[in-house]
């Protein structure tokens, strides 16, 4: 108990300097509002747009849009990893257009997007899962070359058959490697997804990067700043519940 309160209070000591040096900087540093609010302007910001139900809403239609692109992008990254390994015409066709398509950042999708589905959720989707999925299909490529040779050759030589090879030998021995996959997957669907609702505008669904986008349009800085930490805390409450628990099991299970 003791070892778990040092290690969460030295993140919480680092937090309270910045704010503290952040609010000295607003009161004693001559910076207009305009450019950089005080933290207490921010926070009066996240307490009444919550008051209002519009930063809860706004929550909601984007965890909504990524965990479905998100979904869609590993189900899809998957598929084409596992093709690759078991196509090498698949894979001598596919991984070099997969490669040159993860250099391609994000925002580049968008106005495709709009140029083939308009300002609908589908173009929301189509940058989230076109952003995502050549991260988690290259990695799941990778894994699964990755498994040791004599992983199959023991499993074969005791009868196992394809679909026992693959099920019981290959996935299972290529899992860290496409946990970590999925979760660089994440990352990228999160960037992907508020280039999006950035460039995207529907306004009756507005999520966190059409606030972010009103507020720059407003010049309301302390809107901006205040959905910037949203997203933060929303990406460092993802990785702690989702993926280090999976991650834990994976360890505890694989000594």
């Amino acid at each position: 108990m003791k070892q778990a309160v040092k290690k969460a209070a030295l993140p919480l000591v680092l937090f309270a300097v910045f704010i503290a040096v952040w609010q000295a900087v607003c009161v004693k540093g001559g910076v207009s509002p305009i450019l950089l609010p005080s933290p207490a302007d921010t926070f009066a910001y996240l307490v009444s747009s919550t008051r209002e139900g519009l930063l809860p809403e706004a929550v909601l239609v984007t965890l909504s849009r990524i965990f479905l692109g998100y979904t869609i992008a590993v189900l899809l990254g998957l598929l084409f990893g596992v093709l690759m390994h078991a196509s090498t015409a698949f894979k001598s066709t596919v991984k070099p257009v997969a490669l040159g398509l993860q250099t391609l950042p994000s925002i580049c999708w968008a106005p495709l997007a709009i140029l083939w589905f308009g300002q609908s959720e589908a173009a929301m989707y189509f940058v989230v899962i076109m952003g995502s999925v050549w991260a988690v299909c290259l990695s799941a490529e990778d894994s699964i070359r990755s498994v040791p040779a004599l992983y199959i050759k023991a499993a074969k030589v005791m009868g196992a058959g394809k679909a026992e090879l693959f099920k019981s030998v290959i996935i299972p021995a290529a899992m860290p490697g496409i946990l970590s996959g999925a979760k660089l997957g994440w990352a990228f669907a999160w960037r992907s997804l508020m280039s999006a609702e950035i460039y995207i505008l529907i306004t009756e669904h507005a999520g966190l990067g059409q606030l972010l986008h009103f507020g720059r349009e407003l010049n309301a800085t302390d809107q901006v700043m205040a959905v910037m930490a949203v997203i933060i805390v929303i990406g460092f409450l993802s990785d702690r519940l989702i993926f280090v628990p999976i991650e834990n099991r994976m360890r505890r299970v694989r000594g």
